[in-house]
C-alpha cells in the first residue's frame, strides 16, 4: 500500500508543478509539488525496504553427538515470515 501512496504522491506533485500554470498569491504550488515529489519518492523507498525485509527467511541446522548413545542428532528449525494467508 505504501508503494501505491509513493506513486500517487509523486504523480499528483508532478502534475503540481509541471502542468497546473496557475498563479496564486497566498501559496506556491510548484513548492507543493516538490514537496509531494520528495515525499513520495521516500514513502516509495520505504516500501521497497520493508517489502524486502518481510520477504526474508532463515533456516538453521543444529548438529550435535549424543554421548550416551554415541549417536549423531540433528535439530532442523526453519522460519519464514511470509505469510501465505496474506497474499
Amino acid at each position: 500500500m505504501s508503494i501505491g501512496a509513493g506513486i500517487a504522491l509523486f504523480a499528483i506533485g508532478a502534475i503540481l508543478a509541471f502542468a497546473v500554470n496557475v498563479e496564486v498569491e497566498w501559496v506556491n504550488l510548484d513548492m507543493i509539488g516538490y514537496i509531494l515529489m520528495g515525499a513520495g519518492a521516500v514513502i516509495f523507498i520505504v516500501g521497497i525496504v520493508l517489502l524486502a525485509r518481510r520477504r526474508r527467511s532463515e533456516s538453521v541446522t543444529h548438529t550435535a553427538v549424543d554421548p550416551t548413545v554415541n549417536e549423531r542428532v540433528t535439530r532442523q528449525s526453519t522460519s519464514s515470515t511470509d505469510d501465505a494467508a496474506g497474499l
